[in-house]
């Protein structure tokens, strides 16, 4: 599996923890106050999908920055 493959997955799940996080939340503070921990557990997948999502969007001016650099386009 490549990088970028890798990457792409990581995302995936992370999206799914960060959607299971939050759902956690509302749940909890259904029940009553939560406690801290719960509350701020959607942030650590969020934090993480904002840097796999930030390296996805790049990728495409990369690859045209590289190819044009490769082939004397500037």
């Amino acid at each position: 599996m490549n990088w970028n493959k890798c990457i792409r997955q990581i995302h995936r799940w992370l999206s799914i923890a960060f959607t299971v996080t939050v759902i956690a939340n509302f749940v909890a503070m259904g029940l009553g106050e939560p406690p801290a921990w719960v509350v701020y557990s959607p942030l650590l997948p969020l934090f993480l999908l904002l840097f796999t999502g930030l390296y996805m969007f790049v990728l495409p001016y990369t690859a045209k920055w590289r190819s044009a650099r490769h082939t004397g386009e500037w």
